[in-house]
């Protein structure tokens, strides 16, 4: 069983930095695409960044510039450095990663994390 588990959430001002983490455990093989979306309340779930395995990153319009995706394979782990945050940033935000799994090692499968909340303050 895989589970990602996102952590660095919370309220912030304007203006203000946080710093998301996402670890993946369980019977990992491998790890493709890592990526964060984000839901606002009464919007739909979108896109903000994505990570290859080789470290190739792309990102909403919305956070260039801002926003950077970084990974640590060794850990399974994604990050999400957020700055100059805005009030519109604020949402739950989801890892996701293509993993594959101890004797499963071609079926690649899209797993999720339960959320973090990212408050941001005017």
């Amino acid at each position: 069983q895989v589970q990602l588990v996102e952590s660095g959430g919370g309220l912030v001002q304007a203006g203000g930095s946080l710093r998301l983490s996402c670890a993946a455990s369980g019977s990992i093989f491998s790890t493709n695409f890592m990526r964060w979306y984000r839901q606002a309340p009464g919007k739909q779930r979108e896109l903000v960044a994505v990570i290859s395995s080789g470290g190739s990153t792309n990102y909403a319009d919305s956070v260039k510039g801002r926003f950077t995706i970084s990974r640590d394979n060794a850990k399974n782990t994604v990050f999400l450095q957020m700055n100059s945050l805005k009030p519109e940033d604020t949402a739950v935000y989801y890892c996701n990663a293509d993993l594959t799994i101890m004797g499963f090692t071609s079926t690649w499968r899209s797993y999720w994390g339960q959320g973090t909340q990212v408050t941001v303050s005017s």
